[in-house]
């Protein structure tokens, strides 16, 4: 079983603070703040990052059903946009679209759309973002 990590510190009050994000793998690490995620400013973001880890997911799910079918996929390229709301209750994400283009020699539409379907709902993230149980363990220090 496969265990990935991902490390966030925040410093300092919501409004005037910022933080760093780090994959646990050291691919990538990003500076966050109040402004980069709820507005239009300098950084990263948690909804760019699920973006980012649906948009490959899915990729690689698409393709291997693909090729499941019988085909054999060139290029299966997703753009996913996480949608970042407010609510009474609080910020929430409301929608996310998975925005694929794939190039698949033989395979006709009807086809390529069930595939793409049935991908979208066998891919790890997609099954993650759909309700998993999340559980949390606090330390005070």
């Amino acid at each position: 079983m496969a265990l990935r990590t991902a490390k966030a510190v925040w410093n300092g009050d919501l409004r005037g603070g910022d933080g760093q994000m780090r994959f646990g793998g050291g691919a990538f690490e990003g500076a966050y703040s109040f402004e980069s995620r709820f507005e239009e400013g300098e950084g990263t973001n948690p909804e760019e990052l699920i973006a980012a880890a649906h948009a490959g997911c899915f990729s690689m799910a698409f393709s291997g059903a693909l090729g499941g079918a019988g085909y054999d996929p060139e290029r299966v390229s997703t753009e996913a946009r996480v949608s970042l709301v407010k609510g009474d209750d609080g910020f929430f994400i409301n929608r996310i679209q998975l925005v694929t283009q794939a190039s698949v020699p033989g395979i006709d539409e009807a086809e390529f759309q069930e595939i793409a379907e049935a991908a979208k709902k066998g891919c790890p993230v997609s099954k993650a973002l759909a309700g998993p149980e999340i559980t949390v363990d606090a330390t005070l220090l």
